[in-house]
């Protein structure tokens, strides 16, 4: 019994090494949202240059954040094999603020599509009558 928990314990380490070697190799570049986050933080009331020590840590609380709902969308996703934005909205329908920002940003970005389109569609009509 006990010689087959070894075995099942030295099995496991190299899956452990694994795993922190493809960690390591997603290591992400810290400061990329800085700008960003102090921008949001003061809109939300902080101060206009907010510690720098807090700004990192905003970051890693909202980089951790998405990263988990990612990575739960793609659990939901693999059944289908295709991750979809339905997957997100799924996971966020039961916090209604967050449920109907997302709604209304993906309706906005439909319109400013079919806005583009449209311009195109337009410049090239011009284009062709020169």
């Amino acid at each position: 019994m006990v010689a087959h928990n070894s075995a099942a314990g030295s099995a496991s380490k190299p899956k452990v090494a694994q795993i922190q070697q493809s960690e390591a190799s997603f290591k992400r570049k810290r400061g990329v949202f800085q700008k960003d986050l102090q921008h949001m933080m003061y809109g939300f009331g902080d101060d206009a240059n907010p510690l720098p020590e807090t700004v990192a840590l905003v970051e890693d609380i909202v980089v951790e954040y998405v990263t988990d709902l990612v990575h739960k969308a793609q659990d939901i996703a693999s059944k289908r094999g295709k991750l979809l934005t339905e997957d997100f909205l799924f996971l966020i329908r039961k916090d209604m603020p967050k449920l109907h920002r997302c709604t209304e940003l993906l309706s906005m970005n439909e319109e400013l599509k079919q806005a583009r389109k449209a311009f195109e569609v337009d410049e090239e009509k011009l284009a062709s009558v020169d």
